[in-house]
C-alpha cells in the first residue's frame, strides 16, 4: 500500500506543504531548507502507530519546538495552534492534528505537571474513499473516539488512551477492526535509517551475536548477521556485483566464532583481510547501506536521511544502483544534500528529484506553483 501523498502544515519550517509521492523519491535542496523536516515528519506518523509519538517530540524538543517556525497570524479567541500531518494511501487517508497541552491544572497540592512539552492529539481521523464516495472509519477528539468495527457499525472505541496517544496504536482486538489495524500496520513497517555510528566503540566495529537477519537493525548493530543472510536467502549476486562496483576486486567475509558475528574485506593485492575496526568511516557505511537497501524482507516504505554522508564520491554512483534496484521492491523517501547522488539516482530510475527552497523562513517546492499551497 504505497503513499500517495503527503500532506505537512505547521511543522517547524512547514507552513503548508502538500507533496505527491511516487515509487521513488528523492528530496534535495540547499542547507537549512527543511530537507530533514520533511523527513522527520514522515518519522513521527511511523511513530503515530508505534506508541512513541510523546517520545519522538521529547527527542527534538518537544511540542513547543514543533509547531510552525514562522510568522503566525493573529488568532481568534479560543484558535489554538496545531501540527497537522495527514498521509493518503490508494483508498485510505490518516490524519493527525496534534498540539500543546491544555493550560496545566493542580496536579497536587504544591506543584503543577512538568509533562507541558508533550503532544496533545486533538484530531485524528481514518478514511477510505472509493467510487468518488469517503467512509469516515475512525474520528477522534482529546477524550474519545468512535471506530466501525468489522461489521460497519459506528461504536466508541472501548480503550482508554492517554492524551498523547493515537487510536492506531491502541488497537489490542485488531480483528474487531481489521481496516484500522491494516493502516497501523502500513504505518508501523515503514524503515528508517538516519545514521550509522562508525566511531571506534560502535557496535558495527565489534564482533556481535548473529542470529539469521533478514532486516538490518536501526542502529546496524546486526551488519554481519544482515549481511549473512543476504548471502544465504537474499540476492547474492547482486551483494557481490555491488561490492565490486564500490571497491573493485574485494571480497566480503563474514566471521562467525561462537555465533559471534563479524565483518571482514579481502581487497586486492593484500595478504589479509580487514577487519571492520581497520575499515574506513565510508566503508562500513556503504555495507550498512547495502544491508539494508537489499534486505530479503523488503518493507513497504524504506527512508533515507543523507545516505552520501562521510562516503566517497566514487561510492554514490554504486550506491544510486542500489537504490534502484531497492526501488523495485519497496517505495523510498531519499534526502540528499548531494547533487551527484541526486543526478545518479535519475539516470537509473527516471524520477526527477523534488527541489526544496526556503522562502521568507519557509519550505517550499522549487517550481511547485500552488501544489503545496
Amino acid at each position: 500500500m504505497p503513499i500517495k501523498e503527503l500532506y505537512i502544515a505547521g511543522y517547524r519550517s512547514v507552513q503548508q506543504l502538500r507533496l505527491p509521492l511516487q515509487q521513488i523519491n528523492v528530496l534535495t535542496g540547499p542547507n537549512g531548507c527543511g530537507k530533514s523536516n520533511l523527513y522527520q515528519a514522515m518519522y513521527l506518523l511511523a511513530s503515530v502507530a508505534q506508541g512513541n509519538l510523546a517520545e519522538v517530540f521529547a527527542a527534538e524538543g518537544g511540542m513547543p519546538s514543533a509547531l510552525w517556525a514562522g510568522p503566525r497570524r493573529k488568532r481568534s479567541h479560543g484558535e489554538e495552534l496545531r501540527l497537522t500531518l495527514n498521509v493518503t494511501f490508494d483508498e485510505y487517508e490518516y490524519e493527525l492534528r496534534c498540539g500543546l497541552p491544555a493550560p496545566p491544572g493542580n496536579v497536587g497540592r504544591f506543584e503543577q505537571s512538568q509533562f507541558l512539552n508533550d503532544p496533545e492529539v486533538k484530531e485524528e481521523r481514518l478514511y477510505f474513499h472509493s467510487g468518488g464516495r469517503s467512509l469516515l472509519l475512525m474520528e477522534r477528539d482529546k477524550s474519545m473516539a468512535l471506530v466501525r468495527d468489522s461489521e460497519g457499525q459506528r461504536v466508541t472505541f472501548p480503550l482508554e488512551f492517554s492524551a498523547s496517544d493515537s487510536v492506531l496504536a491502541n488497537l489490542r482486538e485488531p480483528h474487531l477492526y481489521p481496516q484500522l489495524s491494516m493502516v497501523s500496520q502500513q504505518l508501523r513497517s515503514w524503515r528508517f535509517y538516519h545514521q550509522f555510528r562508525t566511531d571506534a566503540a560502535a557496535p558495527i566495529r565489534q564482533p556481535q551475536v548473529g542470529v539469521r537477519s533478514p532486516v538490518l537493525t536501526h542502529d546496524a548493530h546486526n551488519l554481519a548477521a544482515a549481511l549473512q543472510t543476504i548471502r544465504e536467502v537474499g540476492d547474492r549476486a547482486f551483494l557481490e556485483e555491488s561490492i565490486d562496483a564500490a571497491f573493485p576486486g574485494a571480497k566480503l567475509i563474514i566471521q562467525s566464532p561462537g555465533a559471534r558475528f563479524s565483518v571482514q574485506l579481502q581487497m586486492p593485492g593484500m595478504h589479509r583481510s580487514f577487519e571492520a575496526g581497520e575499515l574506513s568511516d565510508g566503508t562500513l557505511r556503504y555495507l550498512c547501506l547495502l544491508a539494508a537497501l537489499l534486505s530479503p524482507r523488503p518493507p513497504v516504505l524504506l527512508a533515507l536521511n543523507e545516505p552520501e554522508t562521510s562516503l566517497h564520491p566514487d561510492l554514490l554512483r554504486p550506491l544510486a544502483q542500489l537504490i534502484a534496484q531497492a526501488a523495485k521492491s519497496s517505495q523510498l523517501w531519499i534526502t540528499t544534500h548531494s547533487v551527484q547522488l541526486a543526478n545518479d539516482i535519475e539516470q537509473f530510475t527516471g524520477q526527477t528529484p523534488v527541489m526544496l527552497e526556503k522562502v521568507n523562513g519557509e519550505t517550499k517546492i522549487v517550481g511547485a506553483g500552488l501544489l503545496d499551497s
